[in-house]
């Protein structure tokens, strides 16, 4: 009974019966950084979930480095590039949620993708779909620089801010927000208090906090590009 609820990814009998690939390798290691973070990732804990010696997976990847460059192509892989026939406000909307969305299924990945020495040819293909979006819609010179940085800045900064508070709250008890609200001086700090009030109602219909600030950010640069 136990063996038929193992966990498959930690089940080393069963994945003994599949061969080992590059493909499986980089499977397993992008199962490891989302459900444990990326600093559990390590050739030994990969090796483990796979069942097999560390040293096999040398034959797949030279080194951890490798991994990571090949976990981070596939996840920029997911993100959808800006299709210019939508025009270029729709189209760098479309492809920021998807890239928002990505990095919230995989939110270790936000900071790699910063790093300059992991710029991977999808990435690549982001960044050059974004600004010939921004082309597109007249942006140039430093207008489209700032604008590019502003829109990165945000599908970024978002992702590492909502994967930052979710490791927190995970690690508080679950009434942390109740007690904390409970405990403050309604009289010195009323909009907090209504703030987090807010938060422990069920959510509204309404856009989410990223979808609301990119919305803002797209129509503070369609305005900026105006003549004049």
């Amino acid at each position: 009974m136990s063996s038929l609820m193992a966990d498959p990814v930690d089940d080393p009998s069963a994945a003994q019966r599949t061969p080992l690939s590059r493909d499986r390798v980089l499977a397993a290691a992008i199962a490891i950084a989302d459900e444990e973070g990326i600093d559990a990732l390590t050739m030994r804990r990969l090796a483990r979930s796979l069942g097999v010696e560390a040293m096999s997976i040398y034959y797949h990847a030279a080194n951890k480095d490798a991994i990571l460059d090949g976990i981070l192509g596939l996840v920029v892989a997911e993100i959808e590039l800006a299709d210019l026939r939508l025009g270029w406000k729709a189209a760098i909307r479309a492809s920021a949620v998807s890239m928002h969305a990505v990095l919230r299924r995989h939110p270790w990945a936000s900071a790699l993708l910063m790093s300059p020495l992991r710029v991977s040819a999808g990435r690549i293909a982001q960044m050059e779909g974004l600004l010939a979006a921004l082309a597109d819609g007249g942006f140039s010179g430093g207008l489209a620089d700032r604008a590019y940085h502003a829109l990165d800045a945000h599908i970024l900064g978002c992702a590492m801010w909502e994967a930052g508070y979710e490791a927190g709250f995970r690690a508080a008890p679950p009434d942390f927000a109740a007690t904390f609200s409970r405990n403050l001086d309604a009289g010195r700090y009323p909009r907090l208090v209504g703030h987090i009030a807010y938060h422990l109602e069920p959510p509204d219909d309404g856009p989410s906090a990223f979808e609301f600030g990119l919305d803002l950010l797209l129509d503070g640069l369609e305005q900026a590009a105006r003549p004049g």
